[in-house]
């Protein structure tokens, strides 16, 4: 985005999952983590789910990268799970990971390692300098979009071609 300049957010899709007046925690769900599954995560953990090796496991972003979190379809509730939003929920326990090895998990989820987080103020200042475009809800049905489409495909939906964006600011 213009004016970040942090690698972390270049072409980065932020679901947003909680911002309050003590600060914003979003979840990066375009960026995958290059040579590492679903499956061999879940292994790590001593559960046993080969058939998931397709599902990739995306960087949440900075902070905290060896904690997970699984962004997913209502669909499916458990221990410290968090609504976000009118069809999504945001669970960080070992719960969520048995119920999809399992196959009575969610329909659909996200896996993430880290988190994206603002202390409180920190995300408006920066929206304020143009850092961020801020888009709409969590699209009903992003798990189905391949992660490297995210970015242009949330665009899209605001309205947004991405072909049309300029990569450098200036003043008229």
């Amino acid at each position: 985005m213009p004016g970040m300049n942090d690698a972390n957010f270049e072409r980065a899709v932020i679901a947003m999952c909680v911002h309050d007046e003590h600060g914003a925690l979003g979840l990066n769900v375009g960026s995958v983590l290059a040579g590492f599954s679903f499956a061999e995560l879940l292994a790590s953990l001593d559960i046993e789910a080969p058939h998931l090796g397709h599902v990739p496991v995306l960087s949440g972003g900075p902070v905290d990268p060896q904690r997970g979190f699984v962004l997913h379809s209502r669909d499916w509730s458990g221990e410290g799970h968090m609504d976000i939003g009118a069809e999504w929920c945001l669970s960080g326990s070992l719960d969520v990971l048995r119920a999809i090895a399992e196959g009575r998990g969610p329909q659909r989820y996200i896996v993430t390692l880290g988190y994206s987080g603002w202390s409180a103020g920190q995300l408006e200042h920066e929206m304020a300098h143009q850092g961020w475009f801020l888009g709409g809800e969590i699209p009903e049905r992003l798990a189905a979009i391949a992660p490297g489409r995210r970015w242009d495909e949330c665009f899209a939906a605001c309205g947004v071609d991405t072909r049309l964006l300029a990569s450098d600011v200036g003043m008229a």
